[in-house]
């Protein structure tokens, strides 16, 4: 079973309605302009959970997220100490959903010598995770940890759980890291996607663990093909932030959720779209000096 074809595409749905008197559509509304951040809006990531991933399209950063998956960070962090994934291309790459890369063999088929990990679609949100709601849709909640947009359950729910905690996880918002697997669950080694749009549909069925911080642009740019035709676009070198040398490391901010930029950034928002409002919509500023 290859890992490269256990990303199905989702389905298309087409709703068509033919109102008997249409209304006068109502113009939309004029966006503000985003306030500009302060010092205190800003986080600093730990340099050892920062990939620095160096492609023929340019550079991306991506943060991975340990608390919600620790097994699947470690072994990105390993094969990329390892310098596993240089030189490794992007074989699968599908426009409007994701960019995969991670084999060895290029194809789909291969993994690390490592074993097989065990599924972390899911993880346990405690109250001093980390996590900052943004809306509460239908007994869940939706926000962020980190750079990672998160969904879970309403934490309401803890006063009725043994852990007094509530289940989470990752949802596939455009950037996010999920690691790629064949049928199995546990299936997971090396191959991991970015995604270049929202794909909630992954959301429980593969690991999220990270996001893109900087450089979606590039993901966006790579060479697309199911697979994708010679010449691919490659990873020439991917690095840990922290095992670049301090005077040629770059030195990256990014937006702390928790901070009063993002709660105004959503309401302005949540005012904007009204219903159509969702956790993709946050676009969180970057400094990459």
């Amino acid at each position: 079973m290859t890992r490269s074809r256990a990303l199905l595409a989702g389905l298309c749905l087409a709703v068509l309605a033919t109102p008997a008197l249409a209304a006068k559509p109502t113009p939309p509304a004029k966006p503000s302009t985003p306030a500009k951040p302060s010092e205190q809006d800003w986080r600093t990531p730990a340099p050892e959970t920062v990939m620095v991933i160096d492609t023929n399209k340019g550079r991306v950063l991506v943060e991975l997220i340990p608390e919600v998956a620790p097994n699947h960070a470690q072994r990105l962090r390993d094969l990329t100490r390892a310098g596993f994934y240089d030189g490794r291309t992007f074989f699968r790459v599908i426009d409007r959903f994701m960019a995969q890369t991670g084999d060895p063999q290029n194809t789909g088929e291969g993994g690390s010598t490592k074993p097989n990990l065990k599924a972390e679609f899911t993880f346990r949100r405690a109250a001093d995770t980390g996590f900052v709601p943004m809306a509460a849709p239908a007994g869940l909640e939706v926000g962020y940890l980190k750079s990672l947009p998160v969904v879970s359950q309403a934490w309401s729910w803890s006063e009725m759980t043994s852990d007094k905690k509530v289940s989470a996880w990752g949802t596939y918002c455009p950037g996010v890291l999920g690691m790629a697997r064949d049928e199995d669950n546990n299936s997971a080694n090396s191959q991991f996607f970015l995604m270049r749009q929202p794909y909630p549909s992954l959301d429980k069925r593969y690991t999220a663990f990270g996001r893109v911080i900087s450089g979606l642009d590039v993901v966006r740019a790579i060479k697309v093909g199911e697979p994708v035709p010679p010449p691919q676009d490659v990873m020439q070198k991917a690095r840990l932030l922290s095992d670049i040398p301090e005077s040629q490391r770059p030195k990256v901010r990014v937006i702390d959720p928790k901070g009063p930029w993002f709660a105004a950034e959503t309401k302005r928002l949540r005012a904007l779209k009204g219903a159509d409002f969702s956790v993709c919509d946050i676009d969180l500023p970057v400094e990459v000096r």
